[in-house]
């Protein structure tokens, strides 16, 4: 099933997530849910807060950026192959140079902005059966993980940005959050004006 998006401003997105038990209720559902969810927005990862559960849930699916003909052939089948759920995640560690990549988010429509993270990182977390893993990644990979990490933190990358580049997006932002903007997918605003 597909669900609405909760857009920016809802406080659900400014939450620190919880962890769940295995017993989750219908938590297979609400992973195939998440998973449908992000692939009709377009989206190469999507965060349970996103979908208005302030559960420590995100899923990625990287296979659109391998379609960027500027890299490599193995890092186009690396991404191809990346598809993961990732419940109860714990960042273990952050390292190496901090790159530059021009990021957006499926809260956020249509603002889009450059955002520098760590090329590296190790995180630990448990798959969809509960199997506990402790991976390491870097890339497009450990870039799209920490952008999802975040939210389960209850950080958006717009906090990332530098005072001006803030004031900047200050009106798209009140469109966001006043419903004004109108993705191509389902969405819940949080407060529509007028209506």
């Amino acid at each position: 099933m597909i669900l609405p998006i909760v857009g920016y401003g809802d406080p659900v997105l400014r939450k620190k997530a919880v962890e769940i038990p295995r017993e989750y209720p219908n938590l297979n559902q609400i992973i195939a849910d998440m998973f449908e969810t992000m692939y009709n927005a377009y989206g190469v990862g999507l965060a349970a807060p996103q979908v208005g559960l302030a559960i420590r849930i995100f899923t990625i699916d990287t296979r659109p950026f391998s379609e960027d003909e500027d890299l490599s052939k193995e890092e186009q089948e690396k991404l191809s192959a990346f598809k993961k759920v990732f419940i109860n995640p714990t960042m273990i560690k952050e390292e190496g140079e901090e790159w530059c990549f021009n990021e957006g988010c499926l809260s956020i429509p249509e603002v889009r902005e450059d955002v520098y993270r760590h090329e590296k990182i190790t995180i630990e977390y448990y798959d969809q059966e509960f199997n506990k893993h402790t991976e390491e990644y870097d890339g497009l990979i450990a870039r799209v993980i920490q952008h999802e990490y975040d939210h389960l933190e209850g950080i958006l990358f717009t906090d990332k940005l530098s005072q001006l580049k803030k004031r900047l997006i200050t009106k798209k932002l009140q469109n966001i959050m006043e419903g004004k903007t109108r993705p191509d997918y389902k969405m819940k605003f949080v407060a529509k004006k007028g209506r």
